[in-house]
């Protein structure tokens, strides 16, 4: 087969759930499956999580939409805001809940369901120190005193921590929060309040609040900052490409550039930089769109590891693990398994 494969432990996935939701203590648990769950496929692990997850998160619309078409019936979140009414009238359709970050947000959601007549439920974001999406102090303050229509129902305010591995700076961010949820609360009633991704779960338990949103944790892998001294999860994927070929060396280079072989015997590997792996050699070849060369021993068309500690691999080139995965499956048929 010319395509890679990558095998997806579904069982280790619904295992790492499941230690997140033993940390929340009765918390909800909200299960990031956005860029097709970090590349492990976001309708089969939504499925295999589906007794699990209380709520389920995507960045995009469509891929809230894809969710609901594959039969998830559950609550799905959209992390980014609405960018156009096609967006809203899609999320009203599905069923999908919005974020809402500013009063521009609010405003083009408001405009176009009173023009088709429905309503959709938001949570609403804050910006406690990410500076990527949410109200800040004043325009909330302001958007909360403004005219509001019951045509959008807040169920939800959230925000973000971007240093969960700081004491201080996390805790400072929950102390906003809070000012932000006490707020909300007086104009909107109870609503679900949640800050923790998986750093934040690990950061102190007074984050939890009333849902965790869970995303690299699930894959089996932690947030800089944090070790598996603190948690024990489970790799949920490996690839693994076929040799294409062994030869002899006869001079010359291996690949691309001028790094020459130290052995005689060498192997083609069906996988490149197309394939979710990165070009740039370190201490060897540079890779080849859709091969590269190497020095180990292999027998032609046996099937080869050529990710399994996305981790260690996302060291190497001075990244992290979550970039690696969501490469790691391109051009790769997937297998899953369960149990």
């Amino acid at each position: 087969m010319q395509q890679n494969k990558a095998l997806i432990r579904l069982d280790h996935i619904r295992e790492n759930a499941k230690t997140f939701s033993a940390l929340a203590k009765g918390g909800k648990l909200c299960a990031v499956v956005k860029a097709d769950a970090y590349g492990h496929g976001a309708a089969m692990v939504a499925q295999a999580l589906a007794s699990d997850a209380d709520m389920f998160a995507v960045a995009l619309t469509e891929e809230g939409v894809s969710l609901r078409c594959a039969g998830i019936a559950k609550d799905i979140l959209v992390l980014v805001p609405p960018l156009s009414e096609s967006e809203v009238r899609r999320a009203m359709y599905y069923d999908l809940i919005l974020s809402v970050g500013d009063a521009q947000d609010y405003a083009l959601i408001a405009r176009v369901l009173k023009q088709i007549g429905g309503c959709v439920r938001c949570h609403l974001k804050v910006n406690t120190g990410m500076n990527r999406f949410g109200f800040d102090a004043d325009g909330f303050r302001k958007f909360t005193e403004g005219r509001l229509t019951d045509r959008i129902a807040a169920e939800g305010i959230y925000s973000h921590f971007y240093r969960p591995e700081n004491e201080q700076i996390t805790h400072e961010q929950f102390l906003l929060f809070c000012n932000f949820c006490e707020r909300a609360e007086q104009t909107f009633g109870k609503l679900t309040k949640h800050i923790a991704a998986t750093g934040g779960v690990l950061a102190g338990k007074e984050y939890h609040m009333d849902m965790v949103r869970i995303g690299i944790g699930l894959y089996g892998y932690l947030p800089g900052g944090f070790s598996e001294k603190e948690v024990l999860l489970r790799r949920a994927m490996s690839v693994y490409a076929a040799v294409a070929a062994v030869r002899d060396y006869r001079g010359g280079g291996a690949g691309y550039g001028d790094y020459v072989p130290r052995g005689a015997r060498l192997s083609v590997i069906r996988a490149g930089y197309a394939d979710g792996l990165f070009r740039k050699g370190i201490g060897t070849n540079d890779l080849c769109m859709d091969a590269f060369v190497s020095e180990e021993k292999r027998e032609k068309y046996q099937s080869v590891c050529i990710l399994s500690d996305a981790e260690a691999y996302a060291k190497k080139y001075g990244t992290i693990a979550y970039e690696v995965l969501c490469k790691a499956g391109m051009r790769a048929v997937r297998e899953y398994v369960d149990g």
